[in-house]
């Protein structure tokens, strides 16, 4: 075991996860694997696996979640990014999401993990580079925001940001893997409704 993550408070917060569900059980164990064996995980140089954060944006009402139209999967869907070095996932999460929708102001809920996620990308082309198939080891924390807010495209991944109403998520969302990672999100924020 690589010695480099027995303090790093990301892989602790993932050990005392308690999973929702056989998915999360399954990803968790992978996720610590991963981190255990390999130094390079919270960068792209892992080519195959990368940590990856993302929040869920919710309004106050929470009946409406912020979502971006991604360019390189042609669907709608939530934000996120890559921590590209950067070991606090929560400073991450915030970062992607103001960058990717323009929002001034991004409210944690709560710094618990709401989700975890292996997600797998396809082979694409990004920014005139193409980019092989890999894995997102994906941590997920909920947010809110104020659906009064000005909100703008990032040009470079995305060309549209828009409050979906909860209830129609599944209409808007192409990609059909994501669907039940969503549905799993909207019902774990339950939990946390008297926090917003």
């Amino acid at each position: 075991m690589d010695e480099t993550y027995v303090n790093d408070a990301l892989y602790q917060k993932l050990k005392t996860f308690q999973p929702w569900n056989e998915q999360e059980a399954a990803d968790q164990r992978v996720m610590l694997a991963y981190m255990e064996q390999f130094p390079d995980i919270y960068n792209r140089e892992n080519v195959f696996a990368h940590m990856t954060s993302s929040p869920w944006i919710m309004n106050h009402t929470k009946d409406k979640v912020l979502m971006i139209y991604h360019n390189i999967y042609r669907s709608w869907g939530w934000c996120g990014g890559h921590c590209d070095g950067d070991h606090d996932s929560i400073h991450v999460a915030l970062k992607e999401g103001k960058e990717e929708t323009g929002l001034q102001h991004l409210k944690l809920v709560s710094k618990d993990i709401l989700a975890i996620d292996i997600l797998p990308v396809p082979p694409h082309t990004k920014r005139g580079k193409f980019v092989s198939a890999h894995v997102h080891l994906n941590v997920t924390y909920l947010c809110s925001a104020d659906e009064g807010e000005a909100i703008t495209i990032k040009p470079d991944e995305n060309s549209g940001v828009a409050w979906i109403p909860i209830d129609k998520i599944n209409t808007y969302v192409s990609e059909e893997d994501m669907k039940p990672v969503y549905e799993k999100l909207l019902k774990k924020a339950k939990y946390y409704e008297d926090m917003f």
